[in-house]
This record gives structure tokens, C-alpha cells and sequence, in this order.
């Protein structure tokens, strides 16, 4: 079993039901067991034009499904909740990325992990400390501490919103 974190965010058509929805769906995936569900921050949107303010969480999966066939399954659930891929980081129904997978380093087109942005955004280090057990340490031995320390937390907030896993 490789142990995955996944980052989910939202900012359209009910974003905490989005959420809710898509843990729900995490949760379901075959050879996988949900572990842990991060609390829900609210952050700024990241990208082009007046974007309404997202919604965002982590989970913490453990899978023995490899890290190609997790993106595509994360994907569809993506589209059966209304993403629709239009403009680069533009507004969206649900995104789910895959932050860490196992101690696993790869860049393709299709997949990199870690994932490329992780180390530059509060609303997923924030929350990904939320669900780690330990100390986390990535791939290139930097600990998850000292990159919370680089990314101050600025206007990002905590909401007394909960998505239960079930877990």
C-alpha cells in the first residue's frame, strides 16, 4: 500500500458540497482506504480574472493503486461533478491533485509528483499538515515544517466547516 495525499479545492456550484461529494467518492475508490480528511480552508483564487474564493482540503489515502491509474480515477470524479478543463487555473466545479505519492519523484507530462506548486501554497500545506501522522518528509528530504515556514499563512482561513469521511 503507498500512502497518497490528495489536495481538493473548489469555488463554484456549491464548493462544501463539491468537497463533501468528492470525499465521499475518494472514500469509495477500490483498493483504497480513506484515512484522513483535513479541515476546510477558504483562500483567494490563484489565475486569471475575478474568481469567487475557494474551498480547500486534504485527504490522506492509502492505495494500492498505481499513481497513473489514482490521477485517472481523481479525473473522472473531477468530470461526474461538472469540471469542466476550459482555462488554465480558471474557476472550476472540483480539482483533486495528487500532492505526494509514497516517496515517489517523477516528472511526465501527464503526472508529477510531488506535485510541482506544493511547496508554494499555503492552502495545500496548511492543510496537508492537518492529516500527517509524523513528521512528513518529501522526496527531496526537505520536512513538510520548514516549508510551512517559507509559506506563511497570509489570508488564508480557517472555516468551521467539516467534511466528514466517515474514517
Amino acid at each position: 500500500m503507498t500512502l497518497a495525499y490528495i489536495g481538493l479545492g473548489s469555488n463554484l456550484q456549491d464548493p462544501y458540497q463539491q468537497l463533501k461529494t468528492s470525499v465521499t467518492a475518494i472514500a469509495a475508490l477500490p483498493q483504497s482506504h480513506l484515512q484522513a480528511v483535513s479541515k476546510v480552508y477558504r483562500s483567494a483564487a490563484v489565475g486569471p480574472g475575478e474568481q469567487p474564493d475557494y474551498l480547500n482540503a486534504v485527504v490522506r489515502l492509502e492505495t494500492e493503486l498505481p499513481a497513473e491509474t489514482l490521477l485517472q480515477k481523481l479525473q473522472h470524479i473531477e468530470t461526474s461533478q461538472g469540471r469542466v478543463r476550459q482555462q488554465h487555473w480558471g474557476p472550476r466545479t472540483l480539482d483533486l491533485d495528487i500532492l505526494l505519492f509514497g516517496n515517489c519523484a517523477q516528472s511526465d507530462p501527464h503526472l508529477t509528483l510531488p506535485h510541482r506548486y506544493l511547496a508554494q501554497r499555503n492552502f495545500v500545506l496548511y492543510p496537508l499538515a492537518d492529516v500527517c501522522e509524523q513528521k512528513l518528509v518529501l522526496p527531496d528530504g526537505v520536512d513538510l515544517a520548514t516549508l510551512l515556514k517559507r509559506c506563511p499563512r497570509g489570508d488564508l482561513q480557517l472555516t468551521e466547516l467539516t467534511l466528514d469521511s466517515g474514517c
